[in-house]
């Protein structure tokens, strides 16, 4: 059965953050999200029509930095930070993201590259933390239709 693509519903997703600046500065300045309503500690993101929200935990020194890593998971020979969460985005904007994000000197968890290249699925990924270890993917797909491949 092959999956269809519909008009999806957004999504709501709140995670914790160490530090709201650090926060606006890296979803807003670097990853070039909109902001929605915010008080002094959290943040609506406009993440391509899905509600993300940046909470603020402790007290917002550095020194409350997480990981917020529960563990690692074996994909094409890499281990995948889990949890994670991001965006599919078309090619020639995943190649622009991951352009911004090398020449910031962005420290990747796993190097843009093509994930099962010539395989079902075949897809751009690359995986990277925010300023307070949230796991990050974004990735994309020459055909779209390949998103659900088995």
């Amino acid at each position: 059965m092959t999956a269809q693509l519909t008009t999806l519903v957004p999504f709501h997703l709140a995670i914790p953050v160490d530090d709201i600046d650090a926060a606006r500065n890296f979803y807003g300045g670097v990853l070039g999200f909109s902001e929605g309503r915010s008080d002094t500690k959290w943040i609506d993101w406009n993440f391509r029509g899905h509600q993300v929200v940046t909470h603020q935990v402790g007290d917002g020194s550095r020194s409350t930095s997480r990981d917020g890593v529960a563990g690692t998971n074996p994909v094409d020979g890499h281990d995948v930070p889990v949890p994670h969460f991001g965006l599919v985005l078309p090619v020639d904007e995943f190649k622009v993201l991951a352009d911004k994000l090398t020449s910031i000197g962005t420290k990747f968890v796993i190097e843009p590259y093509v994930r099962f290249a010539g395989e079902p699925g075949e897809q751009w990924t690359m995986f990277f933390f925010d300023p307070a270890g949230n796991a990050l993917e974004f990735k994309a797909f020459a055909d779209l239709n390949q998103l659900f491949a088995v």
